[in-house]
């Protein structure tokens, strides 16, 4: 562990500031192993860029925060945000994009499942114009019906989305100065930012690579939470689940128009002999059950724009934070 910054790791004025976003719950494996990968890409693009780590803790229990303390000590440019309780993955995220200083912000997973050897290559791109640079799973060394679910999953989400989303595609990114403007302004309880994120528009542009296995500790994504995220995506981009409801009552009241008409005709022209009362108590049956039907497809219609307007604001509470910028800590000592 580092005791000291070199000269040429000092920020340096007039440099783009590139925000290197790392959320972790319990990874204390993976802390130093990830924080020197982040620091040797830095280095590698010193000539051109100035770097900080913003290391969002999910409120970890395991001397995770310990661990980036004693970073946060040695190296000015790590920054660590440590929530109250834990908010979930999406969530902080999103705070570390919030809490980023820099010209462009780049979330990756402190497994090192995504390589930062691409980070370079997002920045190329970035200064050819692109707001968004994305990574596109090509692969992943995970089981075939885990990778199967996924790929219909973005498959699904895409087909129900009203914006078109990109398949198979994280939350390894960059994003420029303007979309982290717009994310600062993000309120959702319940945030998916790689789909928000490519609903945004600007330029955005994938690169394909091959995820790695993951070498120390174990993921925090069960299937129950892969299952919740999945849900998220879907509800966040989509008001289809409400809208079925409107169909469904419009096939129910064409499937009562089909039975009245038949049953008349049956009683009518087949002189059907019906115990008294059969006909036009089914009838009536058919026809509440269809108007309930339509009557929730109407209320799930307006809901779905009440959902769409009325996100309730949900931040992550951020119970501490270490190498906060001068201007935040001075704000806090006004306080």
């Amino acid at each position: 562990m580092m005791t000291h910054l070199p000269q040429s790791e000092v920020v340096t004025i007039g440099r783009p500031l590139v925000s290197l976003i790392v959320p972790v719950f319990n990874e204390k494996e993976n802390i130093e192993a990830c924080y020197d990968a982040l620091r040797s890409t830095a280095q590698a693009c010193v000539a051109n860029y100035d770097f900080e780590f913003i290391f969002t803790d999910n409120h970890s229990s395991d001397g995770t925060f310990a661990l980036l303390g004693a970073l946060a000590q040695c190296d000015p440019r790590v920054r660590v945000l440590r929530f109250s309780r834990n908010f979930g993955y999406q969530r902080s995220i999103l705070a570390g994009y919030q809490h980023a200083r820099g010209d462009c912000g780049i979330q990756l997973d402190c497994d090192l499942q995504d390589p930062p050897e691409l980070i370079a290559e997002f920045l190329r791109h970035w200064r050819e114009g692109c707001e968004v640079v994305y990574g596109v799973r090509r692969s992943r060394q995970e089981g075939w019906w885990i990778n199967a679910a996924r790929r219909v999953f973005y498959r699904l989400i895409d087909l129900l989305s009203e914006e078109r989303l990109p398949h198979d595609s994280g939350d390894f990114r960059l994003v420029g100065r303007r979309v982290l403007d717009e994310l600062k302004r993000l309120n959702d309880s319940h945030p998916y930012l790689r789909g928000y994120i490519a609903t945004l528009g600007f330029e955005q542009r994938g690169i394909a690579y091959d995820r790695r296995a993951r070498t120390r500790g174990k993921s925090k994504f069960s299937l129950a939470a892969l299952v919740r995220l999945a849900v998220d995506g879907i509800l966040s981009h989509s008001i289809v689940p409400l809208r079925m409801a409107t169909f469904g009552g419009l096939a129910v009241s064409a499937i009562t128009l089909l039975a009245c008409c038949a049953y008349l005709f049956s009683k009518l022209v087949m002189g059907a002999d019906w115990p008294a009362g059969f006909a036009t108590t089914t009838v009536l049956i058919l026809a509440s059950t269809s108007m309930n039907a339509i009557f929730l497809g109407i209320i799930g219609e307006y809901l779905g724009r009440i959902y769409q307007q009325l996100k309730r604001p949900h931040e992550a509470i951020v119970e501490c934070e270490l190498n906060a910028p001068q201007s935040a800590a001075r704000a806090g000592r006004a306080a």
